[in-house]
């Protein structure tokens, strides 16, 4: 990997882009369970990383959030576990897009989900983010998430609909990684 960097991606269609350039990555799965999983897998096996990278997608939250920008995650939290859960902070940014992320195992697609995980402090939500953070900072490797929204989380969003923008924002996130990140291409 370049520069002793792990690309990961939850989704294969998040990854597309990458794929059909020959970038190496680690796909992990969706969920927190499969990412904490198989991002520990993916560091323990050989040499850890001086760094992981994530890219992927995200719902947004935050009325403030925009659909063609990709976020540098600042920090994390968890939404869905009933016991109080840390706020896990990531890496100092490195673009001045930055957001907090709820994570949680649900595919929010609910107005009033979203507004209890904006009133979180959260601009996104995901299903991966809290455990890759988690992960991390156990094993004492820096994390750079980076997420662009899919959809705004809401009642008209369907998880049909994701499937079919995937794609498109892979083609986004590899731009970016062009633009902002040259050297996780080789």
């Amino acid at each position: 990997m370049p520069g002793d960097t792990l690309l990961v991606f939850a989704h294969g269609d998040e990854a597309a882009a990458f794929v059909s350039a020959g970038v190496p990555h680690l796909l992990t799965g969706v969920g927190k369970v499969n990412a904490a999983l198989e991002l520990t897998r993916g560091v323990l096996d050989g040499s850890p990383p001086d760094r992981v990278v994530v890219l992927g997608t995200a719902g947004a939250v935050s009325d403030d959030a925009r659909l063609d920008t990709v976020y540098q995650i600042s920090a994390g939290v968890q939404h869905d576990f009933s016991l109080p859960s840390p706020r896990l902070e990531l890496a100092d940014p490195i673009i001045d897009e930055t957001a907090v992320i709820a994570t949680g195992d649900v595919f929010v697609q609910d107005d009033a989900q979203r507004a209890v995980l904006a009133a979180l402090g959260a601009t996104l939500v995901d299903m991966e983010t809290y455990a890759y953070a988690s992960v991390c900072a156990r094993l004492g490797i820096p994390l750079q998430v980076f997420k662009t929204p899919s959809d705004f989380a809401d009642s008209s969003t369907t998880q049909d609909e994701w499937d079919g923008i995937a794609g498109a924002k892979s083609r986004q996130l590899f731009a970016f990684v062009e633009e902002r990140l040259p050297e996780l291409l080789g």
